[in-house]
């Protein structure tokens, strides 16, 4: 593989390490990861890979060498939405791969809540009895002993006690300076995750959260404030410029909100990498998957405490270049193991080697997402299903075949790892045109993207006409036949949705709700094996848009 590392970013880090500090500062070094969604293998990064378990050990490892009291935070979502090798032990690997990378605190970020608070709580601090998910938890081992880093989340509010769900903080001595690390998650969490796993829960102001708390820190002798916050945003600049001015995003207003004595925000959620400063604060973000790692120096004044100068660099994360750790090279070949017979088990072929998730030219659908959404119509028709629906952030990947087009578990696993459930419901066509007028209202509106939308059901909208009539009504279609507004439908989506997750509240309006105990990746298996048997495997057909965009 390619090394990542540029000339002058080697030249930066030699001269970082012949700087010599005057015996009134001290160094910190911490190194910040997020977005890793149980990645423990490397994965595709620019035209190589990078990350994985192995080599973030490693390369944890060579920089101990440096500095021995080197310091490993998060910035969320180390666990959700995880390739099925994680997914299938309820991520305990990785909740154990982290543990042995000696990760000191992450926050949570709004994956670490998809299977619910309970589930999280079992996660965090061990057991297997309480899990909802007993096909899953403690699979991987016969016991569960939980994280040994802290989950902090300083913004998650449990209604019944008013107590943080989780530890709002924990406080670190490093190098004779106490340094207080705060968690938080975005306040839009409830829009993301089901709203059953998080019934009680209040998602509050992230910075409020933050800065109600500096008080209580400096009664307890902290000096040096560290905001990991599972929010983004976005810079035009590279992954490794050093300092972007233009952060945009949801996480620029929280950080411009803090207390000007916090220095350092470490960020995630976005899925970017980014080195940038807002309003003197240092704000980072790794990218994602582990591809990259950030090593952030704080320079502390031993007398008054204060942070007197923060930098960082972003780190890909290569395999092969360090020597391993052997206790986590083990982990991994054990997980590939434990998983490879059961996730390389054929499911059918498809015509095509992959499925893409990425939307067609000039349209709002992916031939993915059509693939899903058929699958459900399919698997919920015997409870009268006509229509069936799917959101974007649900279909985390493409759906690639291994040798003659075949699709294995592992791979439909890829494509669809929350474990959703059918549900089946009524809704008129007037709620119809609602839900789809909807589209384009809420705060996530112009991220998620517009529904996938099942066979026979068509519709077109107007981009230049205002919110709330876009629709063109004589274009919503049925099997051909117009949408009648006072005829009711039965409609099949998944149970995150039914609930009015990611927005759509409509579906909460839903009459005669079914469950139906299909899960979302049974659904798509059993609709792949019903095309081959067919003789019309998956991708025969190019993909024709349902939903017409008129410019």
């Amino acid at each position: 593989m390619k090394s990542f590392l540029r000339p002058l970013a080697l030249a930066a880090l030699l001269a970082g390490c012949a700087t010599q500090r005057p015996d009134s500062q001290v160094e910190l070094t911490l190194v910040g990861l997020n977005d890793l969604h149980g990645h423990l293998e490397a994965s595709r990064f620019e035209d190589g890979k990078a990350g994985g378990i192995d080599a973030l050990a490693a390369t944890l490892q060579a920089w101990r060498k440096d500095d021995p009291e080197l310091v490993v935070v998060g910035a969320g979502d180390m666990i959700g939405a995880s390739p099925a090798m994680s997914a299938m032990f309820a991520d305990e690997p990785t909740i154990q791969a982290l543990n042995m990378l000696g990760m000191r605190a992450t926050s949570v970020g709004n994956h670490e809540f998809d299977a619910g608070r309970v589930e999280l709580l079992r996660q965090a601090k061990g057991g297997c009895a309480n899990s909802p998910r007993p096909d899953k938890a403690c699979k991987f081992n016969p016991s569960w002993d939980g994280a040994k880093f802290s989950y902090l989340a300083a913004n998650v509010i449990d209604t019944r006690t008013n107590q943080t769900l989780l530890p709002a903080y924990r406080i670190d001595e490093v190098k004779g300076v106490k340094v207080a690390f705060i968690g938080t998650v975005l306040k839009d969490t409830p829009e993301l995750v089901a709203a059953s796993g998080i019934s009680g829960l209040q998602f509050i102001d992230e910075a409020q959260a933050v800065n109600r708390l500096l008080p209580e820190l400096r009664a307890q002798g902290a000096t040096v404030f560290v905001v990991l916050i599972h929010q983004g945003g976005y810079s035009k600049a590279r992954y490794d410029q050093q300092y972007c001015s233009d952060l945009d995003g949801d996480i620029a207003d929280v950080v411009k909100r803090l207390d000007p004595a916090v220095r350092l925000v470490v960020s995630g959620h976005s899925h970017t990498g980014y080195l940038c400063r807002v309003d003197g604060k240092l704000v980072t973000q790794a990218d994602k998957f582990g591809h990259m790692l950030s090593r952030i120096s704080l320079v502390v004044d031993r007398q008054t405490g204060a942070v007197v100068d923060a930098s960082a660099r972003n780190v890909v994360v290569e395999q092969g270049k360090y020597a391993g750790m052997p206790e986590v090279d083990a982990l991994l070949a054990t997980v590939r193991a434990r998983s490879s017979e059961e996730l390389n088990k054929p499911v059918a072929k498809i015509a095509v080697t992959s499925i893409s998730k990425t939307l067609m030219s000039n349209a709002d659908e992916s031939p993915l997402g059509q693939v899903v959404a058929d699958a459900i119509l399919a698997s919920a028709r015997k409870w009268g299903a006509q229509i069936a629906f799917t959101n974007t952030g649900g279909i985390r990947t493409a759906l690639d075949a291994g040798a003659g087009n075949v699709v294995n578990a592992g791979q439909t696993q890829a494509v669809l790892p929350f474990g959703n459930e059918i549900v089946v419901m009524n809704l008129t066509g007037a709620q119809v045109l609602a839900l789809l007028e909807g589209q384009w209202s809420g705060s996530e509106a112009d991220k998620r993207g517009l529904l996938q939308v099942s066979e026979g059901f068509s519709y077109s909208w107007d981009s230049r006409k205002p919110k709330g009539q876009r629709i063109m009504r004589d274009s919503v279609k049925l099997n051909g036949a117009l949408l009648e507004e006072g005829t009711s439908y039965r409609v099949a989506v998944y149970n995150f949705l039914a609930e009015g997750n990611d927005g759509f509240v409509t579906f909460r309006q839903g009459s005669n709700q079914a469950p139906t105990g299909v899960r979302d990746v049974d659904s798509l298996r059993s609709y792949l094996q019903r095309l081959e048997q067919d003789n019309k495997p998956a991708g025969t057909y190019g993909a024709v848009p349902r939903i017409i965009r008129i410019k």
